[in-house]
């Protein structure tokens, strides 16, 4: 494997949990593949939207997979971004507080508890000149450099690879799914995140009753998978810091049924029962999802999916709640003559205690520092 960018471009890369691969294999759908990942290392991404609604969960088999850093590695040319002016959000202040009423109002009337409501912003990132895409390692750099995660992750298969393409660079601070070996059978985790600020002392009650909330819908998602009795919260409204900002974190595990554990469709079983994620659909999660087609103008796409990989020679894995993830594709934003597109998504889970205007300031303070970090540098404006 050639070590220079343009043979990783034509070849894919992916990068998650300190490994890093190269040389891609084959590509699966997950949603009637999923038995094929018996052996080697997959790279995932998952779209949040199901099938009916143009979703794909697809994992990539790379055939080269090493630890990072390694001597061998060659740094990314410098990462050129969108315009910091060019974003525009697919839901305007004005269209996005309308939307946080709209669930207010569903809930006092008793169809959900809690909505997680998202705008997605998108700026045009055309291809470069001799049709090469945007270098994912490049802004992955930046990200790790800027904005440290701890489930960064980032899977780039170009379409001149001829393999299914993927473009998705993410900085996620969210766990979705880890799958552990013990002697006693498979143990998933799960670590939802619900409540943000910009310091500890501005995390109200609202988002400690939201996370308890998303807490308990992730506990019974876990026990559709789990052997009765096993299923615990292990840590319950932890205070994470991340860059410029604070979480609530929880976490819940469970030990898995051996029907489950033994299955050939192990990851179909888990997805059916836990995806996509509680903490960025609502609660209860189908009445949530209805609500999140009816009031988002656009598909999140992989944003608030599922991005990580799974070790199947181990029986491992981990995978990213896709938040605070960009991906990039060939169409041709509106607007625009040139293809390509870099999109961002940020959100606000919506209970009957939000305001509208402190829910769209969350939005605002999730997506200024990253997507100030993908933009050029000029001077940063907010999307509107």
């Amino acid at each position: 494997m050639s070590g220079t960018t343009t043979g990783r471009a034509t070849t894919g890369w992916a990068r998650f949990g300190g490994t890093v691969a190269t040389g891609v294999v084959e590509c699966v759908d997950l949603s009637s593949e999923a038995a094929r990942l018996t052996h080697g290392t997959w790279f995932v991404v998952a779209d949040f939207e199901g099938p009916e609604r143009g979703g794909r969960a697809r994992a990539w088999r790379f055939d080269q997979v090493r630890p990072e850093p390694s001597p061998d590695d060659v740094p990314p040319a410098p990462w050129q971004g969108p315009p910091a002016g060019a974003w525009r959000s697919s839901l305007d202040r004005a269209g996005y507080e309308t939307a946080v009423a709209r669930v207010r109002d569903h809930v006092r009337e008793g169809d959900v508890y809690q909505v997680n409501v998202c705008r997605v912003l998108a700026a045009p990132l055309p291809a470069a000149p001799d049709g090469r895409e945007p270098d994912a390692r490049a802004l992955a750099h930046r990200l790790a450099s800027g904005n440290p995660a701890p489930y960064a992750a980032a899977v780039h298969v170009p379409a001149a690879s001829g393999i299914e393409p993927v473009w998705v660079v993410s900085a996620s601070p969210e766990l979705y799914l880890s799958l552990e070996r013990t002697p006693v059978g498979g143990v998933v985790t799960s670590g939802p995140i619900k409540g943000t600020a910009r310091s500890p002392e501005g995390l109200t009650d609202k988002d400690r009753a939201e996370n308890i909330m998303i807490t308990d819908l992730v506990r019974n998602d876990l026990q559709r998978v789990c052997r009765p009795g096993t299923v615990e919260v292990t840590d319950l409204l932890a205070v994470e810091q991340h860059p410029g900002l604070v979480h609530l974190v929880s976490r819940v595990r469970g030990l898995l049924s051996p029907d489950v554990d033994r299955s050939p469709d192990l990851w179909r079983l888990l997805l059916d029962a836990t995806f996509p994620p509680g903490s960025v659909s609502g609660a209860p999660k189908s009445s949530a999802l209805r609500l999140i087609g009816e009031l988002e103008p656009v598909p999140r796409g992989p944003y608030c999916g599922a991005v990580g990989w799974v070790d199947a020679d181990e029986g491992t894995a981990t995978l990213a709640v896709g938040i605070r993830t960009f991906w990039w594709s060939d169409d041709v934003p509106a607007g625009s003559r040139s293809p390509g597109t870099l999109r961002f998504g940020t959100g606000a889970g919506i209970t009957w205690g939000s305001d509208p205007a402190a829910e769209w300031r969350e939005t605002e303070l999730k997506a200024a520092r990253l997507v100030g970090l993908a933009s050029s540098p000029d001077r940063p404006t907010m999307p509107t």
